[in-house]
């Protein structure tokens, strides 16, 4: 076959290549140029021992190896135990801001989609309005909404509570939970054993108070974008599904469940990925509000990798933590990835299905009205 033939048949002639080429091209380049090759040079940075002077690929720096990646994970000091508390902070932050923005954009959705609600443009627009705000405004707002004689306690006493002084207390919630009940101190499997220098007591000491109000903030600023991204799905669903699921006599809760919420599959697994990425990358909120205090409790890795970069003049280090949470971000998304993957229905379940209509011996009425043969799915 010639090659003229074969352009033919793909639809794309020369002049189509070298025009997407020119159109692609200067995007590329500025992608290479501002993405590929910093972040390439960043590996470099997190292999050496560059202080920061002058360029990384000059004579004076040397390759370390993994020499910044061990200190981090298991070099039994200050450098593990600080990225071992960031990871512990930041993964209480994940485990309970991703599943509550989605549960509430996905409500939201749900609740200003429906017709019969009145004003639904200025729902959608107050809910959206804080994703839009600056992070660096919100922060601040929050610091004075939760101090010790802010709006949230000074609500909080009107029913009888005293509140903390929130972004100045490091203890965990649910070490002080257990507190109410008298357990101090935690079983000995718990208290002696360490992951990245931090005791398996402390990792389960869930966020400390500070952070607990970083994690309101996080749900409240974030769950307007997944709104919008939830009500674009509701509004593309199949109709005919939820129909037919009606006829067929399910209840409110049984149509959400059963049909609407799996053809959301594909926006859910964008939601999460999405929320999952924002929670391990959060930085702005951290370095204005409290910059990992009190005691720690706030650090995150990448406040943690700015910190050991630009204040401790720690270059590799803090490459290095860069490339760790590149490495656990894409980790969990392939994760999330695979737990949401389409799924082929089992014979058990299409059991009841397959044997609806058929005649004797499993053979589809139909086919045996006609003559047929039964298939081998049959």
């Amino acid at each position: 076959m010639s090659a003229n033939a074969v352009r033919s048949r793909s639809g794309i002639h020369g002049h189509e290549t070298a025009s997407g080429w020119l159109f692609t091209g200067p995007v590329l380049f500025l992608l290479g140029l501002f993405l590929v090759i910093p972040v390439l040079m960043a590996l470099w940075v997190s292999f050496s021992d560059w202080g920061g002077r002058g360029s990384p690929f000059s004579a004076g720096v040397h390759v370390i190896g993994f020499d910044n990646y061990s200190k981090l994970l298991a070099g039994g000091g200050l450098a593990e135990q600080d990225f071992g508390t960031s990871l512990r902070n930041n993964a209480w932050y994940v485990v309970l801001v991703v599943p509550l923005q989605t549960a509430l954009s996905l409500f939201l959705a749900v609740l200003v989609n429906r017709a019969v609600l009145r004003g639904r443009g200025f729902f959608r627009t107050a809910f959206y309005f804080p994703s839009v705000t600056s992070s660096v405004a919100i922060t601040v707002l929050w610091l004075f909404l939760f101090s010790s004689t802010g709006s949230v306690n000074k609500l909080l006493s009107y029913i009888g509570i005293t509140g903390p002084n929130w972004f100045n207390e490091p203890s965990g919630i649910l070490h002080d939970l257990l507190g109410v009940f008298g357990v101090q101190n935690g079983p000995a499997f718990l208290t002696g054993g360490t992951f990245l220098g931090i005791s398996w007591w402390d990792w389960l000491a869930g966020p400390s108070v500070a952070m607990s109000a970083y994690i309101i903030m996080g749900i409240f600023t974030t769950s307007g974008t997944f709104m919008l991204l939830f009500i674009a799905a509701l509004q593309n669903l199949d109709r005919d599904v939820t129909e037919a699921a009606m006829v067929d006599g399910a209840n409110g809760w049984q149509r959400f469940w059963q049909v609407t919420l799996p053809q959301l599959r594909p926006t859910l697994f964008t939601v999460l990925t999405l929320g999952l990425i924002g929670c391990l990358q959060v930085f702005d909120q951290i370095y204005t509000g409290t910059q990992g205090a009190p005691d720690k409790t706030t650090l995150t890795p990448a406040y943690l990798s700015y910190q050991a970069a630009f204040q401790d003049q720690g270059w590799g280090q803090g490459a290095a933590i860069a490339f760790i949470l590149f490495v656990i971000i894409v980790f969990f998304t392939l994760f999330q990835r695979w737990v949401l993957r389409e799924r082929k229905v089992s014979r058990r379940k299409m059991r009841p299905y397959l044997t609806v209509g058929t005649g004797s011996g499993g053979v589809p009425a139909g086919a045996a009205a006609a003559g047929q043969p039964p298939t081998p799915d049959g």
